[in-house]
């Protein structure tokens, strides 16, 4: 008897602590830590980008330019608390930019380094009705750049997370800035685990 309770005993204990998964659409908002999180990086990129491509500086250059502004996304600086993996944050910029169809929009400079690697290799060794050649690149008109910060208030087991995404748009002709957006999250956390 006593050995069938420790059995009993053991499967319910591996029972609880093991892993269970289950997936969840990626639009989903789950907010574990408080944290910043996809959700946040999704909904900044394409509310400020949103913004940008209402506002002036576009009408502006297309009446004078009589073309779409070609745009490049910048650095954007993690200067929070936390890791913030930007990366994602720019790539939820770039696609909204680009899905809007207000823009063109070239190549960051990491990305174009491949592709010229790319362009060389053909020109040693793609027959010449399929290489493309060095030279062709369209120039950007406008870049994106910005920076993230953090507030930190904690008290105890208590915090409020404080997130402001500042995001620029520079005429790479005269460095002019000709947007400016902002970004506020603001999260109250009960039980934070996370600390700065």
């Amino acid at each position: 008897m006593m050995k069938r309770f420790v059995l009993i005993a053991v499967t319910a204990l591996l029972a609880a602590c093991s892993t269970t998964v289950e997936r969840v659409p990626d639009d989903t908002t789950i907010d574990l830590s408080g944290a910043w999180n996809d959700t946040d990086s999704r909904l900044v990129a394409d509310e400020m980008i949103s913004d940008a491509l209402s506002q002036r500086w576009l009408t502006n250059y297309r009446a004078s330019k009589h073309k779409a502004p070609v745009v490049i996304v910048g650095r954007v600086r993690n200067l929070s608390h936390e890791h913030i993996n930007v990366n994602t944050f720019i790539a939820d910029m770039e696609r909204a930019l680009i899905n809007s169809g207000e823009v063109e929009f070239v190549a960051s400079s990491t990305d174009r380094e491949e592709i010229r690697d790319e362009r060389m290799d053909q020109d040693l060794n793609a027959r010449e009705d399929t290489r493309n050649a060095a030279g062709q690149e369209i120039g950007a008109d406008f870049m994106l750049q910005g920076q993230i910060n953090t507030i930190i208030d904690a008290e105890g087991n208590k915090q409020v997370r404080y997130y402001q995404v500042d995001l620029a748009l520079v005429s790479l002709a005269d460095n002019r800035k000709v947007w400016l957006g902002q970004k506020k999250i603001k999260k109250y956390v009960k039980n934070a685990k996370i600390r700065y």
